[in-house]
C-alpha cells in the first residue's frame, strides 16, 4: 500500500523538547501549504487516552513490564488503524509525538524486555508495515530533562538509572537507523533545534 503523506515521529527522552519543536514544524508545514496532523501516544484517539489515563497513573505503581508494554501497544494499534493511516492515504503529514521507538527505548533497554519480542508483536499486530519517514530524536541528560519538565506522571518517576537506560537506547536506535533517525542535542536553543529540524523536515516532505 502506497502512502501518500509523510509519517516525522518526535523522540527522546523526557524533557527533551518535543511538544515545542513539534508546534514549530507544523506551523513551518502549514506555511508552505501541507495539511498536518499533530497525534501524541499514547492518546490520539478516545481508546488511546483512556489507556494514557491508566498508563501515566501514579497510583499504578505494581504494573508490571508486560503489561505496561501491551498496554502501550494497544494503544498505538488503535491510533494507527483509526488516525494515522487514514491521514497518510489522504497525503496529510502526521506529526507524531513518540511511536515505536520509544517502546524500544522504554520498555526494552528500560524494562529489559527482550527486543525481538516487541519488534515481532508490533509488525505482526500493531503497525504492520508502516515506518517513520523521519524521526526526530531530542537527546538530553536525563537528569537535566527531568528538572526540566518535572516528574509528574509515573513513568517521569522513575528511578534515574532507569531513564539513563532509555536514553542509552535512543542512541542505540540512532546508530542502527541513522537514515532514519536525526539526533539533535536536546539542551541547544529552541531556534537552533529548529533549523536542524527544518532541514532534515524539508527533505523528506518535497
Amino acid at each position: 500500500m502506497k502512502m501518500r503523506g509523510r509519517l516525522i515521529t518526535f523522540e527522546g527522552p523526557e524533557g527533551g523538547g518535543k511538544t515545542t519543536q513539534i508546534r514549530k514544524t507544523a506551523l513551518f508545514l502549514r506555511k508552505k501549504g501541507h495539511a498536518v496532523l499533530i497525534l501524541r501516544e499514547p492518546g490520539g484517539t478516545k481508546t488511546g487516552e483512556a489507556v494514557r489515563q491508566i498508563l501515566l497513573d501514579r497510583k499504578q505503581n505494581r504494573m508490571t513490564p508486560q503489561t505496561e508494554l501491551l498496554l502501550y501497544l494497544a494503544a498505538r494499534a488503535q491510533i494507527v488503524g483509526e488516525k494515522i493511516l487514514p491521514a497518510l492515504e489522504k497525503g496529510i503529514i502526521v506529526l507524531l509525538d513518540r511511536f515505536e521507538d520509544s517502546t524500544v527505548a522504554y520498555q526494552g533497554y528500560g524494562r529489559g524486555i527482550p527486543l525481538n519480542a516487541i519488534e515481532m508483536v508490533s509488525c505482526s499486530l500493531v503497525r504492520g508495515v508502516l515506518k517513520p519517514d523521519l524521526t526526530v530524536i531530542l537527546d538530553v541528560d536525563p537528569a537535566l530533562g527531568l528538572k526540566r519538565g518535572g516528574r509528574h506522571d509515573r513513568m517521569e518517576r522513575q528511578s534515574l538509572a532507569f531513564h539513563r537506560k532509555v536514553r542509552k537506547g535512543f542512541i542505540s536506535i540512532a546508530k542502527k537507523d541513522p537514515r532514519r533517525c536525526l539526533v539533535i542535542d536536546g539542551a541547544l536553543d529552541k531556534s537552533a533545534v529548529f533549523e536542524h529540524i527544518r532541514e532534515r523536515v524539508e527533505r523528506v516532505t518535497s
